[in-house]
Order: structure tokens, then C-alpha cells, then sequence
């Protein structure tokens, strides 16, 4: 199953980003966004930013991937 995750990019380094991902900072790859910036919200599929997305539709996705996550330490998954 492949998954992208939203971020917040926080800082930019010619090709590539410090991006904050549900509160932990990970370097991506922004070649592949047009225009990324400062504070863009962006989905993150294996290092790459693929898509820019509301702010809206990154906590929304926050939310939904908490609540995974809870239900996988209910289950006995984490």
C-alpha cells in the first residue's frame, strides 16, 4: 500500500525542505511542486512533496491518520 502524508514546509534549501510532519522535521525533496514556499501545506510520498493542499485538507488528514494509529495501538498493531 503506498501513502502520502501531509507537512508544513518550514524552511526551503534550493531543491529541498525541512518539512514538519505531525511534529517531527523531515527533509523532502520539493522539485516536483510548483512555486513551494514558506508555511505550504504538501502531501509527502517517499521523501518527495508531490501536491500542495489546503490547510484544510492537511489537518483533516492529521486527524484521520491519529485516529489510525490509535486504533492500531487498540488492536495490538503500534
Amino acid at each position: 500500500m503506498c501513502l502520502a502524508v501531509p507537512g508544513r514546509i518550514v524552511s526551503i534549501d534550493g531543491i529541498w525542505a525541512q518539512a514538519e510532519i505531525m511534529g517531527v522535521l523531515s527533509t523532502v525533496n520539493i522539485q516536483l511542486i510548483h512555486n513551494p514556499t514558506i508555511e505550504d501545506c504538501i502531501l509527502i510520498h517517499t521523501g518527495c512533496a508531490i501536491q500542495k493542499i489546503s490547510i484544510e485538507n492537511a489537518l483533516y488528514l492529521q486527524e484521520l491518520l491519529s485516529e489510525l494509529n490509535i486504533e492500531d495501538d487498540i488492536n495490538g498493531y503500534s
